[in-house]
């Protein structure tokens, strides 16, 4: 029973520390996050962060994966109206965001490399994306010049290069330029059934 317990207040410890993490990140950047300031907002020292996620890659790609939790774009169930709307809301809440942004592309491009450890939570995460926008935007419509799976190859690389022009320049308008892009790729259909 004790062992039950010490293994529930472990992985209270660690979601407290992942949400830590995602607000400091969130706020101060991912260059300016160390393990030690987040170690000192969740009470802690960094030694025992690395216990819980035994390095700072793992930590980062487990901020990412909860980052995702809290996004919570699961589109099921949605037209493709709402699946749009939905998909843009998630790019507008990363204006507000920008340390998570700088945090998930650093680790795209490092994780290229099949033994890093955010490899694995890179290419599921686009399968699942792109599984999730070719069934709602790219779906059995005709009016769409692309094939559903190239339609959603598409879209994931014009958000995430549209990201990259972002931190660079922070008036790109990520959230309006996806809308327009998005309408463009899979026009609104003139039917009120969707």
């Amino acid at each position: 029973m004790v062992r039950r317990g010490s293994y529930a207040k472990g992985v209270a410890r660690r979601e407290e520390i992942l949400e830590s993490a995602l607000d400091v990140i969130g706020r101060k950047g991912y260059q300016n996050a160390s393990l030690k300031q987040i170690a000192e907002v969740v009470g802690v020292t960094p030694a025992a962060l690395l216990h819980y996620f035994g390095s700072k890659e793992e930590l980062f790609t487990e901020v990412l994966r909860k980052r995702d939790e809290h996004d919570g774009l699961d589109p099921a169930g949605l037209s493709s109206t709402e699946a749009k709307t939905a998909f843009i809301d998630v790019i507008r809440h990363n204006t507000e965001v920008p340390g998570l942004v700088a945090l998930f592309s650093r680790l795209a491009v490092d994780a290229a490399d099949p033994e890093h450890p955010a490899h694995r939570y890179f290419l599921d995460r686009s399968e699942r994306l792109r599984a999730s926008l070719s069934e709602n935007l790219g779906g059995s419509d005709e009016h769409s010049a692309l094939d559903p799976d190239t339609l959603a190859r598409v879209i994931q690389a014009v958000s995430d290069g549209l990201q990259l022009q972002w931190m660079v320049d922070p008036d790109v308008d990520m959230p309006g330029i996806m809308s327009a892009v998005l309408d463009a790729l899979h026009p609104p259909t003139s039917s009120a059934t969707d």
